[in-house]
């Protein structure tokens, strides 16, 4: 039942239910998970439900775009679907106070050694808002300049101690992600918003500073 909405009202808004108590179940450098004990609708009345939620610093994406309609995806593996996955450049929002566009910028340069002179805000997503609160605003990336690698300066160890990159033309990583072949958020919809956005001229992206629901 719609309930009286229709298409003006599909925007999604900040709401906050009444939480009777929490309590920290776990705290990690990246993540935490909290317990919280929700009033939330039975029927005529309302009872309380636990959930257990996941507080993640959040983070970033880039969609690099060149000047041939190709975008840049890199290989890294991934421990806990035990997997390398094809993605974009990505990071976490593990600097207080940083912008998310330098922050983006720094992760261009550090894992694909690109620079780029134009910014533009591609796509805000919650990645699983059932269970965590991580946000993630994906940027993409035009105009763009490979830097040599003794002037980057960054040591990649761990999971990014090996990350080739291949440029893949729009269209053929669209058929990608329709295909099954690609599984990384970031890279699944921001190489599908930015179809829709070359589609329609760019029109309608947000600038890189745009504020954030």
């Amino acid at each position: 039942m719609s309930g009286g909405l229709g298409v003006g009202d599909v925007r999604d808004r900040p709401e906050r239910w009444t939480v009777a108590g929490s309590s920290a179940a776990f705290r990690g450098p990246v993540f935490g998970v909290r317990q919280d004990r929700v009033e939330m609708p039975r029927g005529d009345g309302t009872e309380i439900v636990r959930r257990d939620v996941i507080e993640h610093i959040g983070a970033v994406g880039v969609i690099a775009l060149d000047d041939r309609d190709r975008v840049l995806l890199l290989r890294q593996y991934r421990h806990p679907v035990g997997m390398l996955l094809w993605e974009a450049p990505a990071g976490l929002r593990d600097v207080d106070g940083e912008p998310l566009r330098a922050l983006a910028e720094r992760e261009l340069l550090e894992e694909a050694g690109y620079r780029a002179e134009r910014w533009d805000t591609l796509v805000d997503v919650f990645t699983s808002p059932g269970m965590a609160d991580e946000r993630v605003r994906i940027f993409l990336a035009r105009g763009l300049t490979e830097v040599p690698a003794e002037e980057i300066g960054f040591e990649r160890v761990h999971e990014e101690a090996d990350m080739p990159v291949v440029w893949v033309p729009l269209d053929e990583a669209v058929r990608k992600v329709l295909a099954g072949d690609l599984h990384n958020m970031v890279a699944c919809m921001g190489v599908l918003a930015l179809r829709a956005a070359r589609d329609t001229g760019f029109r309608d992206l947000r600038p890189a500073d745009a504020p954030e629901v």
